[in-house]
């Protein structure tokens, strides 16, 4: 059975953390759900680990700029295309196909040129939208382009490039590295951190997933962890986007696991992180690489956790089906239009998500900090998320740290975008929401 612990904590900004902990925390719980512990960084590159990743190929064009780009240096930032599935044989799901593979978790994770700001951006699996024509690697099988399908078939239709391929021809950027990881390494990265601390704002009853947790805090695990991910009939208004945004508020915590001090201080609990990462993932080739593995690390090394921002990508119902929707035009034009000149952007009014909320009662956050009581605005900076946690110093309490110098570098405005795009921010202390 979960843990409970206490009261729901407060909404407030996390201090900041040390340099690397930024960068082994957000690939981390980014990865956990679609792709690699950024602890596993410093292993692969260290040649510690005997697990290696599997590859996969990209398209001709993306494999190219993978193996010619630096993806610390990249013009208009980097672009990565995180995948999460499963085969979806003895899943819980019963009412759905389990024939095949689907890309049921899609986040396209964006990094500034600068490196002051990452923006994760989640795709609902039951969007409609044009597909390539693809071809399947495993049996040779060539699907046509299609006008209007749903978006988490894309994987099954060609694997990992048909996915790299329908964001891109979706968003007009150019994603020359990606990767997948199956549901199993979700129990496996959760077990190797002793459980990830997940706040419930109202009781969560899922007999799908069979999923029960009351509301308060919960330490997640295992079995648990993955329901709490899959979990849709539970949360919100039980759709899909309801299912996003209660994985924001795991990632998020997630995120903080890592980064806290009694996680950074062990280093065989970062072995068997990055051992469960590496057991249950695929990466494309471009990624796979250790100059590209160490670049990604190194270009979030300086940035605040405050400048990680989750959004869903902004759809409306579908007409035509109310279990499906499309793209709301005219905010996912304002956003695709941020990515592509690399603008700075912030959330315009903290809305977390249809199954999600601020914190609203006093206390810890599970990171292990106190939560403030204010909070800015999503994307920026607050006072509490300044370098003083760290004390100017490394981890060795030697020389200044990137973070402690990035802190006190300006950065740009952010640029608020449309209140239809929700989201929150990596050290927004938010609550899933039961229905």
């Amino acid at each position: 059975m979960p843990k409970t612990r206490g009261p729901l904590a407060r909404h407030g900004r996390l201090p900041r953390r040390r340099a690397w902990a930024s960068a082994l925390g957000i690939v981390a719980s980014v990865l956990a759900v679609a792709l690699v512990s950024g602890t596993s960084v410093a292993a692969i590159a260290g040649g510690t680990l005997a697990t290696k990743p599997k590859t996969v190929a990209l398209s001709k064009d993306d494999q190219q700029v993978a193996d010619t780009a630096d993806i610390t240096a990249m013009p208009g930032g980097a672009n990565i295309l995180l995948i999460g599935s499963d085969t979806r044989v003895g899943q819980f799901d019963s009412d759905e196909d389990v024939q095949g593979a689907r890309n049921d978790v899609t986040i396209l994770v964006h990094i500034s040129q600068d490196h002051q700001q990452l923006t994760a951006v989640s795709f609902p699996r039951d969007l409609m939208v044009p597909i390539p024509a693809c071809s399947n690697p495993a049996t040779g099988t060539t699907y046509p382009a299609s006008t209007s399908a749903q978006f988490n078939t894309a994987l099954g239709n060609g694997g990992v490039s048909c996915v790299v391929d329908t964001v891109e021809n979706l968003t007009g950027l150019r994603i020359p590295y990606a990767g997948l990881i199956t549901f199993d390494g979700v129990i496996s990265m959760s077990n190797a951190l002793g459980g990830v601390d997940v706040c419930v704002a109202q009781p969560i009853n899922d007999t799908y997933t069979g999923l029960h947790l009351t509301a308060g805090e919960h330490t997640l695990q295992g079995s648990d962890a993955l329901a709490f991910l899959r979990t849709r009939h539970g949360v919100g208004d039980g759709s899909d986007l309801a299912r996003i945004s209660s994985q924001q508020v795991f990632l998020s915590a997630l995120l903080r696991k890592i980064t806290s001090g009694d996680t950074l201080s062990d280093p065989v609990t970062l072995y068997r992180l990055a051992t469960a990462a590496l057991q249950n993932m695929t990466l494309s080739d471009g990624l796979a690489k250790a100059r590209s593995l160490v670049g990604l690390a190194t270009t979030l090394r300086g940035m605040s956790t405050s400048n990680m921002l989750f959004v869903q990508y902004p759809v409306v119902d579908d007409p035509a089906d109310t279990a499906r929707v499309i793209v709301s035009q005219e905010a996912a034009h304002v956003l695709n239009v941020a990515l592509q000149t690399d603008q700075r952007t912030s959330l315009s009014d903290s809305t977390t998500g249809r199954a999600s909320e601020e914190s609203s009662s006093a206390g810890k956050s599970s990171g292990g900090s106190s939560g403030s009581t204010g909070s800015a605005s999503p994307g920026t900076s607050s006072s509490s998320s300044g370098a003083s946690s760290s004390g100017g110093t490394s981890s060795s309490g030697g020389t200044p740290s990137a973070a402690a110098t990035s802190s006190a570098t300006p950065t740009a405005t952010a640029t608020p975008l449309p209140s239809s795009i929700t989201g929150q921010n990596a050290d927004e202390q938010t609550c899933s929401v039961g229905n």
